[in-house]
C-alpha cells in the first residue's frame, strides 16, 4: 500500500493511493471512506519527525570505495528534521560549499514507539519505507572531521514521493540515484553491513524512536557531486521514485514543512 499525507477541507490526514487519480483516507473517523480525487487535495510533507537517524558507512562496497574498513557496528549520526523537503522540491546549494553529493538510501518510516525493542520484534514498530537522499557537503565533512554541519542544511534530506508499507524482502532491494537521466549509483540492500531491522533495535537502546521519526540505512557505492540545474532522482525497487531539482543558494524557494 502506497501512502501519502494531504489536507483536504481544512483537515490533515494520511491517505492510501487507490488510482493515479484518487486516494481514500486512512483515519475514518470522521465518516470519510469514499475516494478523494488528487484535484481537490493540497499534499503535504510526508512526515513531521522528532528526529532523521542516519548509520554511515553500512554498505561493503560504499566503505571499500572510501577505503575504510566495515564498522564492528553500525555509526549514526542526526539529520535536523529542518532538513526534510518532499518530492520535486528543490535543494539548495550552500555558497560555502564546493561539493554537494547525493546519497541513495531506504528510509522507515516508524509507526509505533520503539524503545529497547528486539531485531524480531522491530517490523511491529515501522510503518512503512520510502525512498530518501542523504544529501552531503563533502568537502564541508572532510574540513569538519565530523558529518553535523555537512548533512544539516535546509533542503538536505529529499524524502518520497510516498510511504510504501509492504516491499516485500528489504534484503533485496535495488537503488538507483540518477542525475539528469544519466545512471550515477547502482547497489543493492543486500550489501548492507547492518540490515533494516536490526538498526531499529540498535537504534532503540540508545535513544527512543517515536512514530514519524525516519531511520536512513546507509548508501551503496557510487556517490558523486550535484551542481545547480541538475535533476536528481532516487529510485528505490518495489518502493518509490524520488526527483528534486538543484539550484544554487539564493534561487531556491521556501521549503518549511507544513
Amino acid at each position: 500500500m502506497r501512502i501519502i499525507r494531504v489536507r483536504h477541507k481544512g483537515q490533515a490526514f494520511y491517505a492510501s493511493i487507490v488510482s493515479p487519480d484518487s486516494v481514500r483516507p486512512l483515519n475514518r473517523e470522521n465518516g470519510q471512506d469514499e475516494e478523494i480525487p488528487l484535484a481537490e487535495l493540497e499534499l503535504l510533507s510526508l512526515i513531521r519527525p522528532t528526529k532523521i537517524v542516519c548509520v554511515g558507512l553500512n554498505y561493503l562496497d560504499h566503505a571499500r570505495e572510501l577505503g575504510l574498513a566495515a564498522p564492528p557496528e553500525p555509526i549514526l549520526f542526526l539529520k535536523p528534521p529542518s532538513s526534510l523537503i518532499g518530492a520535486g522540491e528543490t535543494i539548495v546549494l550552500p555558497g560555502c560549499s564546493m561539493q554537494v553529493d547525493y546519497e541513495a538510501e531506504l528510509a522507515l518510516v516508524m509507526g509505533r514507539t520503539a524503545r529497547f525493542v528486539s531485531e524480531a520484534d522491530a517490523p511491529r514498530h515501522i510503518f512503512g519505507y520510502t525512498c530518501a537522499n542523504d544529501v552531503t557537503a563533502r568537502d564541508l565533512q572532510r574540513k569538519d572531521g565530523q558529518w553535523t554541519r555537512s548533512k544539516s542544511f535546509d533542503t538536505f534530506c529529499p524524502v518520497g514521493p510516498w510511504i510504501e508499507t509492504d516491499p516485500g524482502d528489504l534484503n533485496s532491494l535495488t537503488l538507483r540515484t540518477m542525475v539528469n537521466g544519466e545512471l550515477r549509483q547502482e547497489g543493492s540492500t543486500a550489501n548492507m553491513i547492518f540490515p533494516p531491522h536490526l538498526l531499529v533495535s540498535y537504534i532503540s537502546r540508545i535513544m527512543t524512536l517515536l512514530p514519524g521519526d525516519l531511520v536512513l540505512t546507509g548508501t551503496p557505492a557510487g556517490i558523486g557531486p550535484i551542481k545547480a540545474g541538475d535533476e536528481v532522482s532516487v529510485e528505490i525497487e518495489r518502493v518509490g521514485y524520488l526527483l528534486n531539482p538543484v539550484v544554487d543558494e539564493g534561487l531556491g524557494e521556501s521549503t518549511a514543512m507544513q
